[in-house]
């Protein structure tokens, strides 16, 4: 673990596995539950080749290698301040030969990648649509809406990057699933596995986690739903056993 200097506004998190830590700043947009389950969700094999599109602060990215030794990332983030403090998490953590923070633009990114060369493509992507009245140079809407990023460039990209039988893993919201449907069969990139994120049992869910194959044939397993709390606002036994249970 190396020591880095700060920015003002910046923070050292632990993320409470392996010993790494994440570099956050406090005027930024700040990584929620919805890393940690996709990262959860992630099936990655030693040696597999993984792509994430719209890094941020590398929260997933570390995770997923927290959990899946003797994987390599390519981590792709279009805001230059952001993907330069995560670089400084990757070198806070010493995992730089493995995890490498691109400063791109995820609808160019055939400008510095490879096509077909990827096991595994992984995002968590901006969830809401751009519209008037969003401030389109401020970072965390452009964390939180399509300004840079929406989900036809998102599976333009992937469906590029995969190899044949590769995996697409995200995390969006169930209000998006129509589009989402759309654009993978447009790019043949098929759905295989659905589970709804719910706040409460009873309430409608407010996340959902897909993953998909390229070139599959048509099939969807739906998986029981994940509750995120119990009745009396703590979390779930299953939710408590993926906080703490990271290298199962």
């Amino acid at each position: 673990m190396r020591d880095l200097d700060l920015k003002d506004s910046e923070v050292i998190d632990d993320l409470q596995i392996r010993g790494y830590k994440i570099i956050q700043d406090n005027d930024g947009f700040k990584f929620g539950i919805d890393a940690v389950l996709l990262s959860n969700f992630v099936k990655a094999k030693r040696g597999s080749k993984i792509c994430e599109l719209g890094t941020g602060t590398g929260v997933i990215s570390l995770l997923i290698h927290a959990k899946n030794p003797g994987v390599s990332i390519d981590a792709v983030e279009i805001q230059k301040d952001v993907s330069e403090m995560a670089n400084r998490s990757i070198l806070l953590n010493g995992v730089e030969d493995d995890i490498r923070i691109i400063n791109g633009d995820v609808r160019e990114i055939f400008d510095f990648l490879d096509k077909n060369s990827y096991d595994i493509v992984v995002s968590n992507p901006p969830y809401m649509s751009s519209g008037p009245g969003i401030n389109k140079n401020d970072k965390k809407a452009i964390s939180r809406h399509e300004i840079t990023l929406n989900v036809e460039d998102i599976f333009k990209a992937v469906s590029g990057l995969l190899n044949n039988r590769g995996r697409f893993f995200m995390i969006h919201r169930p209000n998006r699933l129509a589009d989402i449907m759309y654009y993978a069969r447009k790019y043949r990139v098929e759905p295989k596995v659905v589970r709804y994120v719910h706040p409460k049992a009873g309430e409608a869910p407010n996340m959902v986690l897909i993953s998909f194959t390229k070139g599959a044939n048509p099939e969807i397993i739906m998986e029981k739903p994940l509750i995120v709390y119990n009745d009396d606002g703590s979390y779930t036994d299953e939710i408590i056993d993926i906080y703490d249970n990271k290298l199962r």
